[in-house]
């Protein structure tokens, strides 16, 4: 729009500073006469002020100015807390309204902008102004309104702006919000002891808030238990960690009567349940080349106690050697075998033989151990197929397999070991490196021994020459066996003919025995990353994966089949927005699954509050108004202000009137030029000439 100004103006001939010198001159000369009442006093005067106003150039001037509008800022919190209940719904209504009565103010442009989610940043409400204003005269700034809950979190220390600042408020003033606060909570669990998780429960906007709330704590999907907690005040909750592997626990505060929402009421902790030192004890029988491949195996983990004992000289070998000088201590038989043996996490014999060492009573408590929930691995050699076998004494019961025959047990010749197709899906043989295929041979080193025997129960994972089982594993009662049916492993630790996966191969076996989750081979497990659901199953079966049924934190449910991943394992996945627990099952297994708050300093405090913002409200003059609850939000009348004058009162809010523009012409037009200044003067000189000759 332009506009045509007009106004009087002065171009002074001379400085300011000796016009004003002048000026003192001629009222030092008029002083005299006017303090005499000479005549014609007031014409010399007229003399000098024409004079000083000739010098002054009085100029009548006119302007064209092209005004701009002013813009206004319209800041749409679209962060999570705005989404609680009704809020959405109210500030949409709210926006629409202010772009209608903007459009209706003359000279004011309306630029709306919105605050999106910033996932665990909290909202950056004044980030996504900063940006806005990037694009934005200062002069042109009319005034910014912002439609939020209040709950920003990068409010600056200096106003980055100088214009008013409003903020209209979904809901009432006074929410209440009761919220439970993780105050700490370990990481990691030791298997077999209990952790502490240290809440709160706090009912924010209740001044003086005291009394009890109830805890519902549920621990992996197991019948839920309760707890009274004083509100406001530290609380610990006793974990027993149970198992390895993760464990998920859901802790939810009973809601508070008229809070905002129950969505803070509730927080998940994950504890990933790790054991402690393992023991494990390492009997060795006859000597070998391969013997301390054992020991060195154990030992390089340094979470392994180990107890190691090596029979060096057969019972019945009779060579006259005093008794003292056998053995460095006494093999404690009985203390190992009878007294402590369930303390031990693991027991390995290694060609071992049943030459009277071990009586068949405590040959009967390893069997014991093993079904109680014990672990046994065997690695065997030509002692496991003759008449001191273990396979022949009451250890026999438990163990995978026994030797064909007393007659040609023990086979000799060059071999490479493979991966049974059933081991292809086993965690403990899958994915080796080197591994044979379908198509081609191991590339790995050959090797000389095995024993040829009947495998009457549990996973042949590796295979020597025809089929013959190498490597069995079982389950038997509640404990794990593992027999290796060969004693040429070490070959591969010293590199012989190429070497091979030795130190992963007992790695896996020792940890499977062990009951490592990740070894599992009939398993179900659950993970949150980047809100997706993923759904690992892994099976030795190999037909059809079969349907999985998840289940939301707010009981959804939904069904797919997952999709096979190769190596015995299918994998599902699915959005996982929700915080809290989510829970997969395959019909035989459950797997649990903790999803956080994307943004928990959003939901810290669900309260629509102008707390946060009292400092900028109170800077820039500013208001904050509750929109109240109804379905048509209350907004304030919007009226234009002048500069230096209040931005809000009672039921409005104002936008500052800049009053911005462009010259585009002028033109100056003398109002006393040279000529009449001149006529004037001589005037009022002869006036003054003419009353003073009198």
């Amino acid at each position: 729009m332009t506009r045509t100004l007009a106004g009087l103006d002065f171009a002074p001939v001379l400085p300011l500073w000796l016009l004003a010198a002048a000026g003192l001159v001629a009222l030092l000369a008029l002083l005299p006469a006017i303090w005499r009442r000479a005549r014609g006093v007031w014409w010399r005067a007229a003399c000098f002020a024409l004079v000083l106003l000739a010098l002054a150039n009085p100029r009548l001037v006119e302007e064209s100015r092209e005004t701009r509008p002013d813009i206004a800022l319209l800041v749409v919190d679209r962060s999570d807390s705005t989404s609680v209940g009704t809020r959405a719904a109210q500030i949409e209504a709210a926006r629409r309204e202010i772009e209608a009565r903007a459009g209706r103010l003359a000279e004011l442009e309306l630029r709306t902008i919105e605050v999106p989610e910033a996932g665990n940043q909290g909202t950056r409400l004044f980030a996504a102004i900063e940006r806005a204003l990037a694009d934005i005269p200062r002069a042109r700034l009319a005034g910014i309104v912002a439609l939020t809950d209040g709950q920003a979190h990068d409010i600056p220390a200096a106003i980055p702006f100088d214009a008013p600042f409003h903020a209209l408020l979904p809901g009432r003033a006074g929410e209440t919000d009761r919220r439970l606060r993780i105050i700490e909570a370990p990481g990691f669990g030791i298997v077999g002891r209990e952790v502490e998780v240290r809440v709160a429960v706090d009912d924010l906007g209740v001044a003086n808030a005291t009394g009890a709330a109830r805890l519902t704590i549920r621990r992996d999907g197991e019948a839920p238990r309760s707890e009274s907690v004083p509100v406001g005040r530290d609380h610990r909750i006793a974990v027993p960690i149970q198992r390895g592997g993760p464990t998920v626990v859901e802790i939810e505060a009973e809601p508070r009567p008229g809070e905002v929402s129950p969505l803070n009421n509730r927080q998940v902790v994950t504890i990933n349940g790790v054991r402690d030192r393992l023991r494990v004890l390492l009997v060795s029988g006859e000597p070998h080349a391969g013997e301390r491949t054992w020991r060195r195996l154990l030992k390089a983990d340094p979470n392994v106690d180990l107890v190691h004992f090596t029979i060096l000289r057969p019972p019945e070998k009779d060579d006259l050697t005093p008794l003292n000088e056998l053995a460095l201590i006494a093999f404690p038989v009985r203390e190992l075998f009878q007294v402590k043996l369930r303390e031990f996490d693991l027991v390995v014999f290694d060609r071992f033989s049943n030459r009277g060492i071990l009586p068949a009573t405590y040959l009967r408590n390893i069997a014991d151990y093993v079904r109680g929930g014990g672990a046994l691995l065997m690695s065997t050699g030509p002692e496991f197929s003759g008449p001191v076998s273990l396979a022949l004494t009451p250890l026999g019961q438990v163990l995978p397999a026994r030797p064909a025959g007393r007659q040609n047990a023990v086979a000799e010749g060059a071999f490479r070991p493979r991966v049974s197709a059933l081991g292809f899906r086993h965690p403990v043989t899958e994915g080796l490196p080197g591994a044979n295929s379908e198509q081609a041979e191991a590339q790995w080193g050959r090797w000389y021994r095995w024993l040829r025997a009947d495998a009457r129960s549990g996973s042949v994972v590796m295979e020597g020459p025809e089929g013959a089982p190498l490597m069995v594993l079982d389950r038997v009662g509640e404990g794990r066996v593992a027999l290796l049916l060969s004693d040429h492993i070490w070959l591969w630790s010293r590199g012989h003919d190429g070497g091979g996966p030795q130190q992963e191969v007992l790695r896996r076996v020792a940890h499977w025995l062990m009951r490592e989750s990740e070894l599992e081979e009939e398993d179900l497990s659950a993970r949150i990353e980047a809100g997706r659901m993923v759904v690992t199953r892994r099976s030795l079966d190999a037909g059809p994966p079969p349907e999985i049924t998840v289940t939301a934190p707010d009981s959804t449910i939904t069904r797919a089949r997952p999709e096979e991943a190769g190596g015995g394992r299918s994998v599902l996945s699915l959005p996982a927005t929700m915080p809290g627990v989510w829970q997969a099952n395959d019909g035989r297994r459950s797997a649990f699954a903790a999803s956080a708050a994307a943004n928990p300093m959003e939901v810290a405090d669900l309260r629509a509050d102008p707390e946060r913002l009292r400092p900028l409200l109170a800077a820039t003059g500013g208001a904050a108004r509750f929109m109240g609850d109804g379905a048509t939000p209350a907004i304030p009348d919007i009226r234009r202000v002048a500069p230096g004058r209040d931005v809000a009162g009672a039921g409005w809010i104002g936008l500052r009137r800049n009053g911005d523009h462009t010259v585009t012409g002028i033109s100056a037009l003398p109002l006393l030029p040279a000529w009449l200044a001149l006529v004037l003067l001589l005037g009022a000189a002869v006036m003054a000439w003419r009353r003073e000759g009198r």
